[in-house]
Order: C-alpha cells, then structure tokens, then sequence
C-alpha cells in the first residue's frame, strides 16, 4: 500500500519562512561586501548556531541543568537572523551600507564558531550527589556504662511479689414471684399429705418444671 503524501501547513510556513530569512541574510551579507559563496554561507552560519542552541538548550533543560549558555547563544542567532530580515525590508540602503554594520557582518564568522564550539563542548554540570551519612557508633547511641554489672540471676520466690486471687462475687439471691411460692405451698402441702415427708428439691422442681435453682430457692423459702 503506497503512504500518501499529506502537505502539513506548519510544515510548509516553517520553510516558507525559512527560506525568507536565508534569502535577506544573503543579501545583507553581499551588501556588506561578502559575495560569491561567502554571502550564501552566512545564512548557514546563522541558522546553524540558532538550531544547535535550541538543540543544547532543551537538553539542558531535560537533565535539570543551567540553559544560561545556550540562552545567550539562541538569543545572538536570533537577533542576527531578525536584524538582517528588518534591515533589508527597506530601511536600510544596501547600495550603502555603514560600516559598522560591516564590521558585524565581517566578524560573525568567528562569533559564530565560539558559540557553536561552547555548546558542543561545554560539559554539562553533574547534579550534586548527597553527602554519605556516616556510620554511628552503637555504643554511642545506646550510652553504654563503664560500670555494668552482670544479671544477679532470677530473684528468690520470697521476693517475688505475691498475686492474691480475687474474691469471688457473692450469688445474687435469686427473685422467685409470690404466686409461684403460693403455688409451690400448695404442692408441698399436697406431698407431705400423701406421703407424710416434706417434699425436696429435685421434686419441687419436676412437680413445678422451673430450673433447679428456681426449685432451690423455692425449697429455702417453704422450709
């Protein structure tokens, strides 16, 4: 499957204003007398140091270093490449041209070189590493005793100290209703008539079907 080429507008105005700049850079540089390849290798030279300052300066910026350096440098391209672009767009005669602008023209070749070599070669400023703890003595955190003296061993039963059990909590009498010991009186009365022997526990308990401490207290309460 053949990829198609799509036309990229950001693409297109970047070269379009590329090729604007290179053009006016050209001709400042030939009005200042530099003509032949020299007026075409001055646009190089500017938009050389401008892309490598942009190159050092994002890479700079992305290791957490100082972009003091390759500011200085993208801010001298930039300016060289608007001064020419505003020079040439009319307010500057370039059938005579001053000559101090033709002593910038002469001397950017070198200006130009510095500032492309320090952004090549100017290493970059290593992140300061923390400092290592140092080791603690053990006996100076603890606070060790000259004067230590050995365990005695275990201590002597007398001198151990004597745990006395908790009383137990007294039983709470148990409440038995006044119809129920009425009843209870009844049976009673009933059993010794039968059998001529008070009744117990055990059979108050299955005479009446309470629990036996209910038949218990019951019992305390008829004897």
């Amino acid at each position: 499957m053949r990829s198609t080429l799509r036309p990229d507008a950001v693409l297109v105005q970047a070269v379009i204003a590329g090729a604007l700049s290179f053009a006016h850079l050209h001709d400042l540089a030939e009005a200042a007398g530099q003509t032949g390849w020299k007026a075409w290798a001055y646009p190089v030279s500017v938009d050389l140091l401008l892309v490598a300052a942009w190159r050092r300066l994002r890479s700079l910026r992305a290791a957490g270093d100082s972009a003091r350096s390759a500011w200085t440098w993208f801010t001298v391209a930039l300016v060289a490449s608007l001064g020419a672009n505003v020079a040439t767009a009319g307010l500057l005669d370039l059938t005579d041209v001053p000559d101090w602008l033709r002593i910038l023209v002469a001397g950017w070749p070198a200006l130009a070189f510095l500032g492309g070599t320090l952004l090549v070669h100017t290493p970059a400023v290593p992140t300061t590493a923390p400092h290592p703890v140092e080791p603690v003595a053990v006996d100076t955190v603890i606070g060790r005793s000259d004067s230590y003296e050995p365990d005695a061993g275990p201590a002597s039963p007398s001198a151990l100290p004597v745990i006395e059990p908790e009383p137990e909590p007294a039983t709470t009498a148990l409440a038995v209703p006044p119809a129920l010991v009425a009843h209870a009186q009844k049976v009673a009365a009933d059993h010794r008539a039968r059998t001529g022997y008070p009744i117990d526990a055990d059979t108050l308990r299955t005479r009446l079907g309470v629990p036996s401490q209910m038949a218990d207290a019951i019992a305390a309460q008829l004897a």
